[in-house]
């Protein structure tokens, strides 16, 4: 055990000075209650690994490799123990905006002033600011802005302290629909235009100075501190060194944006037509070009723009559509990376076995001692001998349902933890995810990986303790279990790095697909495909399997997803023209209307869903089938039970999110919508088992709501597949979750993975 007290008291003086020369003001900060931590998402043997805590508690930090009791950490393996008793509380600072390095001369007095830009607000009961030189309430400038009702506002000033003369008021925006807004000062007359008609006017003879505040888009400052920012979408702002006049502010109404601003009277313009990035280009001489502040999000079209009238399915490209325009998306909880200096450092040891291995902070609350777990995944060096199996652990689910990253923790071991998450932690931090939207409604597109995500903890639940059941790291916590009690040595990776680097499934006589492994890039997709096609062999112990498509930036940090609006788990404000994703320009959502669909790849689909209590267990349909038989009878008559714990209890295996054959999914579509195609089932796949749950919420190929007609809902089958490879495919999230309590359901795995070159101990 060791006293980290020295290392912290280093550190804080650290942040300190880092925080003192940090170029950029940041948003407003936001101090966060109890613990909170993150390191590394996944770290290879022999590397170092950084926790980034924040904590207003002292605590106890211990390193642990998950052991092979699932619900018990006593018989955890632990690597070291920290103590620490002097906590540093580290802030966030959410919200994106875009800063301008060269604003206008703060000293300056103007002669003439118009500022212009279209604006689509999300949210219309709070200050925003548009466009600002402003810092109150001593150096106060311009600002285009908002008031907490939604109402334009302008004002001018000399660059000092606020002038009550200066502010103009306007009249009040429609919630999400674009408006085209102008504020103008001819040197005595001050008025606001909106959607090309004037909206007020007052005489302001001025002066009007920049004054010493920063030129920043979508947020202002008071008190030094960046605030009022926008949650909004911005299209082509312009500041000109003259007045508009009535005929000039009809016409640039009239472009609906599409048109850069050019003249020797423009000061700054910027198209935002980067659609990716943080730098925004001003197309004027000026060079005031911008930086984006906590990412905002790109890919969203402009004023000309309706994302609902592209067809769903369809070859639209957003490259050769002329009319599209472009638009940038801000939000006031914008937050990717905490940005948080490292408290504790641990070098795994190179000889650590792959696995889930957590941070285990324990403190106490509010008088009630709890347990907060960061959780990451080691993989073995490159140049280590390779297990016989690789599994590949599913951190992209884990990411994008980490709604509450920053919770305060309840007490107790378990956590029933839903799909939009727990109760946030006060002063309302920033809670979304793939499954819950920005505070202000804008769809959540993106997760950062610099974040905690408390949810991928090691006794999160997804139902009442007494059932018991999982769909995150929990859930594949069983199959490791398992293959370390039957001896069998196994690699592990995560998402990224299949994402990353497909030659890392080289050589291993079985990959794992594990849990709910639900987001896959496309890169994943194909390093897959190119496994099986030379041979490989795939045992999927998944449902809701491969679904949505993701993408990654080239650090590594922010996964991307686009999520139709309407369709299950979809967001509800992103339109089809919305879907394609600003990483790679390629079309998102649906990874079946990606050109990735699961069928192809592993032989089956989703077919929709069901809460935990109706799990159910698989009946056999081929018993007669070698992998039934040998080495080992697995002892199943036709219309056999298995997968499920004896006496027909808790846990079983088929649930809540199943898979099943093409086949099925075409008998469930009666019809193709427009512009699509119902493909044909590939041959060779046989069906070994089947799972029945009538009531289950089942979706035809297109996603649409569709009855079952024998209640099948969930197929597990073996594939050979035309082009190269096997696969075995259990179909359901809770395979493993069923796999640990059923003896009959392990002989089968040992059955297929000798037959997939591995060779387990029996037990």
């Amino acid at each position: 055990m060791k006293t980290l007290s020295l290392v912290l008291i280093v550190l804080e003086f650290l942040a300190a000075d880092i925080l003192a020369s940090e170029p950029l003001a940041m948003p407003r900060a936001l101090d966060l209650p109890g613990l909170h931590a993150y390191a590394e998402k996944v770290v290879t043997a022999g590397q170092t690994l950084h926790f980034r805590t924040s904590s207003t508690v002292p605590y106890e930090l211990s390193i642990c490799r998950l052991g092979p009791k699932v619900d018990d950490p006593s018989g955890d393996e632990v690597l070291e123990t920290l103590v620490n008793s002097k906590p540093i509380q580290q802030p966030i600072h959410p919200g994106s905006f875009i800063h301008v390095d060269k604003g206008l001369p703060a000293d300056q007095p103007l002669g003439a002033l118009s500022i212009q830009c279209w604006v689509r607000p999300w949210r219309l009961n709070a200050p925003q600011t548009l466009i600002s030189q402003y810092n109150g309430p001593a150096a106060c400038g311009y600002r285009l802005h908002l008031d907490d009702r939604g109402r334009v506002q302008f004002y001018l000033g000399d660059g000092g302290p606020r002038r009550a003369d200066g502010e103009l008021a306007g009249t009040a925006l429609s919630h999400r629909q674009w408006h085209h807004i102008v504020g103008v000062w001819d040197g005595k007359l001050q008025s606001l235009w909106i959607n090309g008609k004037k909206a007020a006017g007052q005489a302001f003879p001025g002066p009007v100075r920049a004054g010493s505040a920063p030129l920043r888009l979508g947020a202002c400052a008071q008190e030094g501190s960046v605030d009022s920012l926008f949650d909004g979408d911005l299209a082509m702002p312009v500041m000109y060194a003259k007045a508009l006049s009535p005929d000039e502010i009809h016409a640039r109404y009239q472009q609906r944006g599409l048109e850069p601003a050019a003249g020797s009277g423009v000061l700054a313009c910027w198209p935002l037509d980067e659609e990716r990035g943080d730098r925004v280009s001003d197309c004027s001489p000026h060079g005031r070009h911008g930086r984006i502040i906590n990412e905002a999000t790109w890919m969203i079209g402009g004023p000309s723009f309706d994302g609902g009238k592209v067809p769903r399915f369809s070859d639209y490209d957003p490259a050769q559509d002329p009319k599209r325009g472009h638009g940038l998306r801000l939000a006031s909880d914008d937050l990717y990376d905490c940005r948080w200096q490292v408290t504790e450092e641990f070098r795994i040891p190179e000889t650590a076995k792959p696995g889930f291995y957590v941070g285990r902070f324990r403190y106490d609350l509010d008088g009630s001692p709890r347990l907060y777990h960061a959780t990451f995944v080691v993989r073995k060096p490159k140049d280590r001998p390779k297990a016989p199996i690789l599994v590949l652990a599913a951190t992209g689910t884990w990411g994008a349902y980490s709604a509450t990253s920053f919770p305060l923790t309840p007490p107790g071991l378990h956590h029933n933890w839903g799909t939009g998450g727990i109760a946030n932690c006060p002063g309302n931090p920033p809670a979304y995810c793939m499954y819950r939207d920005h505070h202000a409604g804008q769809p959540a597109y993106k997760i950062g990986l610099r974040k905690p995500w408390p949810n991928a903890g090691p006794y999160v639940l997804y139902s009442e303790e007494s059932v018991g059941y999982s769909h995150l790291m929990r859930a594949e916590r069983f199959l490791l279990v398992w293959l370390e009690q039957s001896g069998c040595d196994y690699d592990m990776i995560d998402d990224l790095d299949l994402h990353r680097d497909p030659g890392l499934l080289d050589g291993y006589p079985a990959v794992v697909i594990n849990g709910h492994s639900e987001y896959w890039s496309a890169e994943a997709f194909d390093a897959v495909d190119r496994y099986l096609c030379r041979g490989g062999n795939v045992i999927v112990l998944s449902g809701n399997t491969i679904f949505w498509r993701v993408s990654y930036n080239e650090e590594g940090t922010i996964m991307e997803c686009r999520k139709q609006g309407g369709l299950p788990g979809g967001r509800p404000g992103c339109t089809v023209g919305e879907l394609w994703h600003s990483q790679d320009r390629r079309r998102g959502s649906l990874a079946r209307e990606c050109g990735l669909p699961a069928w192809k790849l592993v032989g089956l689909e989703t077919l929709g869903f069901w809460g935990a209590t109706a799990n159910t267990v698989y009946e056999v349909q081929e018993p007669d089938h070698f992998l039934f038989q040998k080495p080992e009878p697995v002892g199943l008559a036709k219309g056999d039970a298995f997968g499920g714990a004896q006496g027909g209890g808790f846990p079983k295996a088929v649930g809540h999110e199943p898979d099943v054959r093409l086949s099925l999914l075409r008998q469930l579509t009666d019809d193709v919508p427009p512009g699509a195609g119902l493909p044909e089932e590939p041959s060779g796949i046989l069906t070994l088992a089947a799972g029945r749950q009538p009531q289950a919420t089942a979706l035809d190929y297109f996603v649409r709501p569709a009855r079952l007609a024998d209640g099948v809902a969930c197929h597990m089958i073996y594939w050979e597949r035309p082009q190269g490879g096997r696969v075995f495919h259990a179909g359901s999230v809770g395979a493993g979750w069923g796999l640990s309590a059923d003896p009959k359901f392990q002989t089968l795995l040992r059955n297929v993975l000798f037959h997939f070159g591995v060779k387990p101990a029996k037990p």
